[in-house]
């Protein structure tokens, strides 16, 4: 694991305008710097870094952080890749901490299969350019489908030679373990014949890359005819590869489907080749198997919006219907394309020219509910037992649609193509709803009370988390400043009265906010809020004004962004040169104490309206202290009242 050290180190010397420039064209603004989103198509800049506060914001897209953040979403590095993304940037040593005997053996394990498959995969493909056999057979082949040799580079084909152990034995003079060669599947392990066999001989390779972009395992077509053998074969399970939660291509596309907000989803690897050959860069394959929730969800990561596009036969369609219903579950918007009769994504691209295979895809692209229904309601014109049953499987893929309102839309558009009236549809989507929630496990039984118990009180709860998120912000933007208050002192006259005086004093934000909470005894409510709270105080009591700065995304990432999103959203105030327009725009900093004070007054008034509720609910459920209740209600109504005339004073 990376050390505590190295990581500080990298946050410390890596600059976010410096990383996201080597993305991003930045232009200045100000102090900061401005651009189109890279997340999003856009014609006016909504993108901002801040080179102060070390942070970006992207304003069309809602996403934010800082450094390593942007190589996340951007590059879809995980968490250490991007810390050595940086450290290789700006010549960083990394260490390592100490792991367990268990820790080390399991990702020394990992490590040892990526290794072993990346040295296959430079083994294949220099099989495939630099040997007489990988020339006349693999080059020849992929030359036929069409190919370029920019392609076959870019998606590291490659050719693994008939010979039984052309790879194992040259992985063996290298050193590569013999147990780590098995254990990838490149080998076979035949114990009758007491000899090992490569998986893939006399086969062209197709890589299958990771995220990252390492190597997990390989796919490989065979070319000669041979009855016995499968035309296509795959790397078997291992730690590194598991081909349900994997997808063909995706690396490639990664950047291209985030950009275009948008998935096709093909079968087989060549329809993805080809596609990005053909400018559809933002294509990815199943593999041929049928579609998992770990694919959908690796999808989804980058975008909502999926094409699948299928051939023109009717019974591949059908079975690949089957599994889109868990995409509309997952959230996603789903549409599809079918090409011409005789025609896949591969033959169709390859034989048509890229102008026109996009405008092919925008003219006959359409939504999923309506092809589904389109498709089925040809078979049933004449056959209303067989009608009701298409009926209720179309209503069973739109009860899987989160969206109330695409619900309305779908079941719409399935009345008018069925001729089934609106009336009729809606109580078979009811029945289909009802099933579902029975069918739920016992955790999703358990949520479901506390999300209706949510709906109820939502006006306070989005008081309350709104104050709550006021007082992070004035502490992350004004915390170390010192501002000054009115305070409400209480002095005794001659005659014993107690009389209320107001002073003027001054305190530091963190301290006063801090002071105020711990005398009425509150703590934040949202427990992000109030962990990332107690951080911030502390912060201020150790470090002072260098706070921030001290613990700034050294936090975990969902409390990364909270800080990010609040800074942002400060800062995009003050995008506008608005003084040499002659309008003078009053700073929060001017009223500082004001707003303290007003935001702590209306938290405590929040509070007691809540307290007063839960004890009025008691009253009237017939609880036996009925008279305490009262009292308790009125002295709580006390205090209410005063607090507003404080708030009145304040405003």
């Amino acid at each position: 694991m990376i050390s505590r050290d190295t990581i500080d180190k990298v946050y410390e010397t890596a600059k976010v305008e410096e990383v996201i420039s080597d993305f991003v064209s930045l232009k200045k603004a100000g102090s900061n710097y401005k651009a189109l989103s890279p997340f999003t198509k856009e014609k006016t800049p909504s993108f901002m870094v801040s080179p102060v506060k070390q942070i970006w914001k992207d304003f069309s897209s809602g996403k934010g952080g800082n450094v390593v953040a942007f190589l996340m979403e951007h590059e879809h590095l995980s968490y250490p890749e991007a810390i050595r993304y940086l450290a290789k940037k700006y010549s960083i040593e990394i260490e390592e901490t100490r792991q367990t005997e268990y820790e080390k053996s399991q990702n020394n394990d990992r490590e040892s299969l990526y290794l072993i498959s990346k040295f296959a995969c430079e083994f294949f493909e220099k099989c495939l350019w630099n040997t007489e056999e990988g020339k006349s057979i693999g080059i020849t082949y992929f030359k036929e489908r069409g190919f370029d040799d920019e392609t076959i580079k870019n998606f590291r084909l490659g050719y693994s030679p008939e010979q039984n152990d052309a790879f194992s034995s040259i992985a063996l003079k290298k050193g590569y373990n013999d147990n780590y060669i098995i254990r990838s599947g490149l080998v076979i392990d035949n114990i009758k014949r007491k000899n090992k066999i490569d998986r893939f001989r006399g086969r062209v390779i197709f890589p299958i890359r990771s995220l990252s972009g390492r190597v997990q395992g390989f796919g490989g077509r065979i070319l000669k005819k041979n009855l016995k053998a499968a035309k296509y074969i795959n790397s078997p399970e291992s730690e590194i590869y598991s081909k349900s939660k994997v997808l063909y291509g995706f690396y490639e596309a990664k950047k291209s489907i985030a950009k275009e907000d948008c998935c096709y989803l093909v079968e087989g690897y060549t329809d993805v080749i080809q596609l990005h050959q053909s400018g559809i860069s933002n294509s990815v394959s199943s593999s041929g198997t049928a579609l998992t929730y770990d694919q959908i969800r690796l999808i989804k990561r980058l975008t909502l919006n999926i094409i699948v596009l299928f051939d023109s036969d009717p019974s591949g369609i059908k079975a690949a219907l089957r599994g889109v219903d868990l995409i509309l579950e997952q959230g996603l918007k789903v549409r599809i394309c079918v090409f011409p009769e005789g025609e896949d994504p591969d033959s169709f691209a390859k034989n048509n020219s890229p102008s026109f295979l996009k405008n092919f895809l925008e003219d006959n692209t359409k939504d999923f509910i309506q092809f589904k229904a389109n498709l089925l309601s040809k078979e049933s014109i004449n056959d209303p037992i067989k009608k009701t049953s298409i009926v209720r499987d179309i209503i069973h893929s739109i009860s899987k649609i989160p969206d109330l309102i695409q619900q309305e839309f779908y079941l719409k558009s399935c009345s008018e193509i069925m001729g089934v009236s609106e009336r009729v549809l809606f109580s078979v989507l009811a029945q289909e709803k009802n099933q579902f929630i029975r069918n739920k496990n016992f955790r999703q039984k358990n949520v479901l009370p506390n999300r209706i118990h949510k709906t109820e009180s939502t006006k306070h709860i989005d008081n309350s988390y709104n104050l709550e998120k006021q007082i992070i912000s004035i502490l992350l933007q004004f915390g170390h400043l010192e501002a000054e208050y009115e305070e409400v002192v209480l002095k005794t006259n001659e005659n014993g009265e107690i009389t209320e005086s107001f002073e003027n004093i001054k305190a530091k934000v963190f301290e006063k906010i801090f002071l105020d909470l711990q005398q009425d005894e509150v703590e934040l409510a949202d427990p992000n809020f109030r962990n990332l709270f107690h951080r911030l105080i502390s912060a201020f009591q150790v470090k002072g004004d260098l706070a921030i700065n001290s613990m700034l995304f050294k936090e975990k990432n969902d409390l990364n962004t909270i800080i990010t999103d609040l800074l942002m959203d400060a800062e995009k105030y003050f995008l506008h040169s608005w003084d040499t327009k002659n309008i003078f725009v009053k700073s929060k900093t001017d009223e500082l104490g004001q707003l303290v004070t007003e935001t702590i007054l209306t938290l405590r008034k929040n509070l007691i309206n809540e307290k007063i509720n839960k004890l009025k609910s008691q009253l009237s459920s017939g609880d036996k202290n009925h008279k305490d209740l009262l009292e308790d209600i009125i002295n709580y109504n006390r205090l209410k009242k005063t607090l507003s005339k404080k708030l009145n004073r304040v405003i």
